[in-house]
Order: C-alpha cells, then sequence, then structure tokens
C-alpha cells in the first residue's frame, strides 16, 4: 500500500470515527428529550398561549376597505378639437378611467354602523366597499374625514355587525404586547404582532397632529386604516404608516391612539368634519441652548415665542419665554407635543397650564376660542352654499391688510362641496363678480340665483370653479 492510499484510508477513517462519535453524542444528549413533534399541548396543566381566541372575536370587527376613484383621462389637443372629431367620427364624451385603492378598516359602533379607515385610504374616492371576514360586501358612506390626523368615518347599513371596543392608550406602556390586523398586499385579514416600540411619537411630518404608538408589529401597504390591539382585544390604535427606507417593513410602523382618535370620531360625527379651537400662541422646542439661556436645568417643554392680539393664550396671562411642561397635569415634552394635546380641542374647553416663569412653577387657566364663531351657515346666502360655514377674515401679507370671504368646516357631499368649495378656500370672485364681503357674496349669489362660478384661492393656487 502506497503512502497516498494510507492517507486516503486515514482520513476516511478518522470522519468514520467523528461522525460515529458524533450521533452517539447526540443519541445520549436526546435520550432525556422530547422531539419537536412531541411538544406538549399544556405546561403543568396550563394551555399554551395562543391569540386565537381574542382573534376570534375581533377578527370578523376588521373590513377590508376598497375604493374606486373616476379619473378624468388625457386627451391629445387635436382630440379637443371638434372638427378633428367631426371629420374622424370620434365621440364627444370624454373618457375616464377609474384608479382603485385598497386598505383596512375597523367597526367601532354596531348599532350605527361605523367603521373607522385612514383619510388616505378614502380620499377623493367616488365609491367605498367594505368586506367582511365572512365574505359579505357593503357599500359605505363617508361620514367625514380629517386629513391633519388621518382619520375618516364610514357608515354602512347592516344589522349583523361585530364591534372592537376601544381601549385607554394613554393606559399603554413601551413594552406591551399589540397585534395589527388588516389587508396587506390584498391579503385580507392578516394578523400580526409586536410590541409597544414607543409612545408619542412627533415630528415625523407624516400628519398635520401626531402623536403617534410606534410598533414593531409588522405593517405593510394596505394594512393603513386597519386597528392596533391589545392582547384583550381592545382598539388602540389605527394603523397608518411605516417608516421604509428601503421600500419594505424594517420593523417600525406607526399608529394613531384611540384616545386621539376618539376626539375626531366625536366631532365628525356631529358636525361631519373637525371644529379645532383656537389658542393662539406660538411655540417652539426647549433646546439645550434656550434652556441654558434661561437658567433652566430642564429640556422638556415647549417655550412661548409670540402670542395673538386678543387671543385665549394671552388673557390667560402667558408671556413670551414662558414654558409649558403640562396641560391638565399631562407633561409635554416638545413644541409639537403641545400642538397635538391643544389644536385637538373644541371649542369652548377649559385647560390648565402648568409652566415655568422665571425659575417658579406657574398654573394658568384657558379657555379655547372658537374660530368660527362669526361665520354663518351658508344656507342664509344661498341653497349653493348649504352644508358650509362662510365668514370673513383679514389676509395678511408683507405690507397689506385684506378682508377676505372665506369656506369653514363643510360637510362632505353637502351641496357647498358638491359646488367644489373645500374648507380653508378664500372665495374672491362669484358668478364673475368681485367678493370682498359677505355682502358682496350674498348679492353674487341673489342676482344669478345660485353658484354658476367662482374664483378660489386654495393652497397657494387660484382656481376657478364652475358648475356642470
Amino acid at each position: 500500500m502506497n503512502i497516498n492510499q494510507l492517507l486516503k484510508r486515514s482520513r476516511y477513517h478518522s470522519k468514520t470515527v467523528a461522525v460515529a462519535v458524533w450521533l452517539s453524542a447526540c443519541s445520549l444528549t436526546n435520550a432525556n428529550m422530547p422531539a419537536w413533534a412531541l411538544l406538549p399541548a399544556a405546561v403543568d396543566g396550563e394551555p399554551l398561549p395562543s391569540l386565537a381566541p381574542m382573534l376570534a372575536e375581533t377578527v370578523p370587527g376588521v373590513v377590508n376597505v376598497s375604493t374606486i376613484t373616476e379619473i378624468a383621462a388625457t386627451e391629445h389637443p387635436l382630440l379637443r378639437d371638434p372638427f378633428f372629431r367631426r371629420f374622424f367620427d370620434i365621440p364627444g364624451h370624454q373618457r375616464n378611467r377609474e384608479s382603485q385603492s385598497l386598505g383596512s378598516g375597523v367597526v367601532i359602533d354596531a348599532k350605527r354602523g361605523i367603521i373607522l379607515t385612514n383619510h388616505h385610504v378614502v380620499r377623493a374616492a367616488d365609491a367605498i366597499r367594505v368586506t367582511f371576514d365572512d365574505g359579505r360586501r357593503l357599500e359605505a358612506e363617508l361620514v367625514g374625514s380629517d386629513p391633519e390626523t388621518d382619520i375618516a368615518v364610514l357608515r354602512v347599513e347592516s344589522d349583523d355587525l361585530t364591534a372592537v371596543p376601544l381601549a385607554d392608550s394613554d393606559a399603554l406602556q413601551v413594552g406591551d404586547f399589540v397585534v395589527a390586523i388588516g389587508s396587506p398586499f390584498g391579503l385580507a385579514h392578516t394578523v400580526t404582532s409586536g410590541i409597544v416600540s414607543a409612545l408619542g411619537r412627533t415630528g415625523l411630518g407624516i400628519e398635520g397632529y401626531e402623536s403617534f404608538i410606534q410598533t414593531d408589529a409588522s405593517i405593510n401597504p394596505g394594512n393603513s386604516g386597519g386597528p392596533l390591539v391589545n392582547l384583550r382585544g381592545e382598539l388602540v390604535g389605527i394603523n397608518t404608516a411605516i417608516l421604509a427606507p428601503g421600500g419594505g417593513n424594517v420593523g417600525i410602523g406607526f399608529a394613531i391612539p384611540t384616545n386621539m382618535v376618539s376626539i375626531v370620531l366625536e366631532q365628525i360625527l356631529e358636525h361631519g368634519s373637525v371644529r379645532r379651537g383656537l389658542f393662539g400662541a406660538g411655540v417652539q422646542d426647549l433646546t439645550p441652548e434656550i434652556a441654558s439661556a434661561l437658567d433652566l436645568d430642564l429640556f422638556r417643554g415647549a417655550v412661548v415665542a409670540s402670542l395673538e392680539p386678543d387671543s385665549p393664550a394671552l388673557r390667560a396671562g402667558l408671556r413670551p419665554g414662558d414654558v409649558i411642561t403640562a396641560v391638565d397635569g399631562r407633561a409635554i415634552n416638545s413644541a409639537n407635543d403641545l400642538r397635538s394635546r391643544v389644536g385637538l380641542l373644541p371649542p369652548g374647553t377649559r385647560i390648565e397650564l402648568e409652566l415655568l416663569r422665571d425659575g417658579k412653577t406657574r398654573r394658568l387657566k384657558a379657555k379655547i376660542d372658537d374660530p368660527y364663531a362669526d361665520f354663518i351657515h351658508g344656507e342664509t346666502l344661498s341653497s349653493a352654499l348649504e352644508g358650509a360655514l362662510i365668514g370673513e377674515a383679514v389676509r395678511r401679507t408683507n405690507r397689506t391688510k385684506t378682508r377676505v370671504v372665506v369656506v369653514g368646516p363643510l360637510r362632505p357631499g353637502s351641496p357647498a362641496w358638491q359646488n367644489g368649495l373645500r374648507e380653508g378656500d378664500l372665495i374672491v370672485q362669484a358668478n364673475r363678480r368681485a367678493i370682498a364681503q359677505l355682502d358682496d357674496l350674498a348679492a353674487a349669489l341673489k342676482s344669478a340665483g345660485g353658484l354658476y362660478s367662482a374664483q378660489v384661492f386654495r393652497d397657494g393656487q387660484l382656481l376657478l370653479l364652475a358648475r356642470r
């Protein structure tokens, strides 16, 4: 036997011995261990924990929300020429195309058929349908929505609904287990679980008012509007967004807490929209530099930077430089925190502020004003403005102040809404007549017998609205 054969045989023998030793060790080790297939159904007489019983009661209250929006199809300029159309026998009507979107929702009032979802799920929808886990599909009516908080309220007609109870989201703690239910990528009633990763997330630039629950429960496109529930099956938040640098889920999702949702829900059910009060204080974050300048050993709070004339903040006794640390006993961590806390309060709400001034703690009381107190109901001017509040305001530019007619909150689907008006519009013309005050608008509507055209200033653009 040559040396190569000897080495080959030696290597084979050593491998055989090694495998035999490993198998022997495994057999000795596994002698006292149950196989995975024999995992017990109970430990110490107690069944293994499972989410199944809770989900059996919760999932029937979760819906798939689908919308259809008609969009005017773009045309070649030649197709706008009546002669060209007639010559080539092209139909004169404009073709529309349908756009579809998908999201989730949750029933929170079975008797009234009230469903919560996200505003961005149903925005500009011409038709809304909801599908339940038993296969039922119902047409839904948009009661109202609020873009600033991304909350929308739907209503369906049905006698057999299951509601998900609301929990106190202020009782949540970081580390609590939560479950997200929804239709990611159209996969209806998908369930994922995780924990509360953080509370009160602000400054993300996702919405106007932010105080998010952050969770690592997997949230993906299609989960929007669906519920985030605790282990008792109670609603703690409405899933709304994810942080996805690469386009996929990375375990950072955000939900709107139910306590914020409840404030918005109550106003939408009562008015069809959210009517926010006016406080009149401009604030900024308490940075280490500002804290040092004010000689404060504090790094959380909102610093009062400015006050509007004759505002609730000024009447309450606030001064520039005050550091607001709490509202109604709840700590304020930042300017965004204060804005979310106070900005959602309805007019007439009384609040107590805790603040630091000259190194001393003070408490002040304030009452939130109604910015639309002097507005009138649009139907008093014309049936074309029914469902909207209309009033006068002062528009300030760098050098001038001019009075303008502004549209306040309005009910979706109302005559004013159907005529193209939206909250915040400045009406500069109506029926080709210049508008500077309510009397001008009343005269223009009366002489024409309604609203047939209007020019409005919206989001920095001048738009022409024409009645079809």
